[in-house]
């Protein structure tokens, strides 16, 4: 992987997928890119610039782990978009990974000509998501064999009574299958989780998001929000209380999909983040 130096110092790697304009994706987690594979091949119309953040994948772990916090990694994307020359970047964000987008855009929203948020945490703006939401989200997968046992844990965490055993529970929830690929691949997910990066990331401090929310109401360029239908960690009713706070911004509900709509329906997952990004191919490029 290529690597860049971040403005402390720290070694910080990232990989390239596809050829054409550059997108820059952040991973959600935070842990590595790799669970992002080719977006379900996007890479065939963009360049997919894929960093692993501070502390996780192939880039250094920072010797001030405070430094993974949120609002402080800021700077390293920054630094990533000077290594690459872009004077202004097309941004795509996954889950945790949009915090950190809405927090750059907020402190350059001069450098981002574009901002796609993917099934995006809500936790930079101080959304809130209610649980009784999550429980209508999640019935929508109640005639799946999995279902009663998923969501008896859902309950007992929506009620403040949540366990380990009942957070890897709801784990069919993320995805719009739960079959041998969504399960190896949330397998891989968790064995690639850090708890001591995680909780840095999202430390006291990380998140101002009043000051947040007034920053995204002067973002004037074109906003993405694409929710999966059936994902109970950002529902569609939330997403489009996110997408209000831009003055440009479009909600897409992908049918059927979980947490990763790239997995559960690539092409569809492709064919929506083109037509807002512009379709490109590489043979054309």
């Amino acid at each position: 992987m290529p690597t860049f130096s971040a403005h402390d110092g720290t070694k910080l790697a990232y990989d390239v997928f596809g050829d054409g304009p550059p997108v820059v994706c952040l991973p959600g987690g935070p842990t590595d890119s790799a669970y992002l594979d080719d977006l379900g091949g996007l890479s065939a119309h963009r360049r997919l610039i894929r960093p692993d953040l501070r502390g996780t994948g192939q880039s250094e772990k920072p010797q001030d782990i405070a430094s993974c916090r949120c609002d402080r990694l800021v700077d390293d994307i920054d630094a990533l978009r000077e290594h690459l020359g872009l004077a202004r970047m097309e941004l795509l964000a996954h889950c945790a990974g949009a915090n950190l987008a809405v927090l750059y855009v907020s402190r350059h929203p001069e450098k981002v000509s574009k901002l796609a948020l993917i099934t995006p945490s809500v936790r930079a703006v101080g959304l809130t998501i209610p649980g009784d939401l999550r429980l209508e989200t999640a019935q929508l997968r109640r005639n799946e064999p999995w279902f009663p046992e998923a969501f008896t844990a859902l309950e007992a965490i929506v009620a403040g009574k949540a366990t380990a055993d009942g957070w890897n529970a709801i784990a069919p929830f993320s995805h719009g299958r739960w079959d041998e690929a969504a399960q190896a691949h949330q397998a891989a997910g968790d064995e690639r989780t850090n708890p001591e990066i995680v909780a840095a990331f999202g430390a006291e401090g990380a998140f101002a998001p009043d000051t947040t929310r007034t920053a995204l109401a002067r973002f004037t360029p074109p906003v993405l929000l694409l929710a999966g239908e059936a994902d109970p960690g950002a529902p569609p009713h939330t997403m489009a209380e996110f997408a209000g706070l831009f003055p440009n911004a479009e909600l897409v509900v992908q049918p059927g999909a979980g947490h990763h709509p790239w997995l559960d329906d690539a092409d569809r997952f492709v064919a929506t983040t083109t037509a807002f990004l512009g379709h490109t191919t590489a043979a054309s490029s």
